[in-house]
């Protein structure tokens, strides 16, 4: 075992596996740098949100996300990884090659995760598998996942908190500007950019440019996004709820890190998963359902739901190339 400069080929491929990771608005918030022994993995502060997210928490938790795909192709192959986060969220991935390869069981699921925004069928997960998926050896202490089956009080608690924090997004200006800043409004659109929220991944038809967005800016309005959210919430078996514990920068990595982990074995359980994370967006909502599921002192950082859905377009990503940053070694 020793440390050596992985091949071209191979942090080629391992960048591929990151950036099929999630990231709001799909906006694909990150750079990579290859380096003598590992890559580093760095925030784009030209892909921010600063409407939805202000603090960029989301983007730092993307970059865990993108984080975790990294280590589990670099296992797939043959290299153990360490992880180091700088407290201004530059993250270094050491690569050591092992004599033999690893297989890592989660590695087929990451080109098959998606978010799947659509109806679900509401048949309820099975005890076992929730169980399962929220494994606490493979959690950082810092983070905190907890799971709310449909039909409990807490469950319908947050559902009405979805709700508001639709209606207060749906009310802001900026947010929806923001928001339809990054549509892709129909095929020739999506493939121009290959990031931004696709048409297609709402089961919306390839229509001309002109008249989709007319389409849908008559449908980013409190009323329909609730009466939809509403429908995708009563078909769901739960809601999952990610918190940390000092709501800093490194956090929000480690807790993306254990965000994809349990998404990639929810993909591998046939379980689908997508957003709800209205409540974790508006300042005081997030307090507010803390108290309500007796977690005042953790944060409340992200909101998912699952259950059973029909497989959906995936959502572009840009080129690998795009994303490195050029002579890059020391």
């Amino acid at each position: 075992m020793s440390k050596i400069f992985a091949q071209d080929t191979d942090c080629s491929f391992l960048i591929e596996q990151a950036v099929k990771a999630p990231s709001g608005h799909n906006t694909q918030p990150w750079t990579f740098r290859i380096k003598e022994t590992g890559i580093d993995i760095l925030p784009d502060f030209t892909k921010t949100l600063p409407v939805v997210d202000p603090d960029n928490r989301e983007l730092f938790i993307s970059l865990g996300c993108a984080t975790e795909n990294l280590c589990v192709a670099a296992a797939h192959k043959g290299y153990e990884t360490m992880v180091s986060i700088a407290e201004n969220g530059t993250i270094h991935i050491e690569l050591t090659k092992q004599d033999s390869d690893t297989p890592s069981p989660l590695f087929p699921h990451i080109s098959v995760r998606q978010t799947n925004r659509s109806v679900y069928d509401g048949n309820t997960i099975p005890v076992n598998d929730i169980v399962a998926l929220g494994e606490k050896s493979d959690m950082e202490p810092c983070v905190g996942v907890h799971f709310f089956k449909n039909g409990t009080r807490e469950f319908d608690a947050i559902s009405e908190m979805v709700c508001e924090g639709n209606s207060i997004q749906m009310r802001d200006k900026k947010f929806k500007e923001e928001l339809q800043q990054w549509m892709r409004y129909n095929k020739k659109h999506q493939d121009a950019t290959r990031d931004g929220l696709s048409y297609a991944v709402f089961g919306a038809p390839n229509l001309s440019r002109f008249i989709a967005k007319a389409i849908i800016t008559r449908l980013i309005n409190e009323k329909s996004q609730n009466r939809n959210d509403r429908r995708k919430i009563a078909s769901s078996s739960h809601f999952v709820l990610f918190t940390t514990s000092n709501n800093t920068v490194v956090q929000w990595i480690k807790l993306g890190r254990a965000l994809e982990h349990i998404l990639l074995k929810a993909t591998g359980m046939g379980i689908s998963h997508a957003y709800m994370n209205q409540p974790n967006e508006v300042q005081g909502l997030s307090r507010k359902m803390a108290e309500i599921l007796g977690i005042e002192d953790e944060y409340p950082t992200v909101l998912i739901r699952l259950g059973y859905g029909s497989k959906m377009p995936y959502s572009l990503r840009r080129s690998v190339q795009s994303c490195i940053i050029p002579n890059s070694f020391d």
